[in-house]
């Protein structure tokens, strides 16, 4: 039985996975993916949880592709041909928000992963990098979820020399929605983890107070509306799109609330 390189933990409406693959820097190989796309499939399937958290163990994040897979002798990429998509695929198309908790370093493949999450944070002492090249291949895959966010000239230059940059200049880019330090938050332990946890329990506080199908349907304009063919195209679908949604039971429930002055039906309430 293969070990387990994903923990998976439940904590309310959050389901955490994190990567737990320390002794390789939580490289992406065919196991962690496999296990990875399951993980995600199961939380999506799950219509209890309504946030899914991605991060990792050890001071890295995620390394990239697990190297030793292709020069041992595999075919292919490392962690085989179809299981990266699956996941970004699965990471993106998610009707539940998605936040990457970039718990330290992340390299090639797991910028891949940030990318593709809805909201990303990392501590300030983080790095990252494009080392693809620098193996003497390229980031193919890394790029579909990543050209959307990231500023062409910045990444560009990313891409194309692999060099190492901090997580002020991959926020301003556009790869991280945010970086925090222990003082950011207030916690003064001097504990990044502590910073990272305090910041995702805000951003989950604050997605919880959206309705599940509301929130859904913003992920799919959100990744389809840049893909149409016209502004007229996209206004069009906008508006159809509007019209259902205001039809809605949710948009029922979410406008009484609000002129009754009391919480929607789906917001806890301790």
């Amino acid at each position: 039985m293969t070990a387990p390189l994903v923990d998976v933990r439940t904590a309310g409406a959050v389901r955490t996975l994190t990567l737990d693959s320390p002794h390789n820097r939580n490289a992406l190989s065919a196991a962690l993916l496999d296990q990875l796309a399951e993980g995600l499939h199961t939380a999506v399937a799950d219509d209890a949880v309504r946030v899914i958290v991605l991060t990792g163990t050890g001071p890295v994040f995620c390394s990239g592709a697990d190297l030793s897979e292709a020069v041992d002798g595999g075919t292919g990429p490392p962690g085989g041909p179809s299981r990266m998509p699956e996941v970004l695929t699965a990471i993106t198309s998610a009707r539940v928000p998605v936040i990457a908790r970039v718990n330290g370093h992340a390299r090639a493949g797991g910028l891949g992963l940030i990318a593709a999450a809805d909201l990303a944070v990392a501590p300030a002492a983080s790095t990252f990098a494009y080392s693809e090249v620098r193996v003497g291949v390229a980031p193919a895959m890394v790029l579909v979820p990543t050209l959307p966010l990231v500023d062409r000239r910045f990444l560009s230059r990313a891409t194309l020399t692999g060099e190492t940059f901090t997580a002020a200049e991959a926020a301003r880019a556009g790869l991280l929605t945010d970086v925090v330090s222990a003082e950011v938050t207030g916690d003064h332990s001097g504990d990044p983890a502590s910073a990272l946890d305090a910041w995702v329990r805000v951003a989950v506080t604050s997605l919880l107070a959206g309705a599940p199908g509301a929130l859904a349907a913003t992920k799919h304009l959100l990744a389809t509306l840049p893909a149409a063919p016209t502004f007229a195209d996209g206004l069009a679908a906008a508006a159809a799109r509007s019209a259902e949604l205001f039809a809605g039971a949710e948009a029922a429930e979410g406008m009484a609330a609000f002129l009754q002055k009391r919480p929607p039906g789906w917001v806890a309430v301790p």
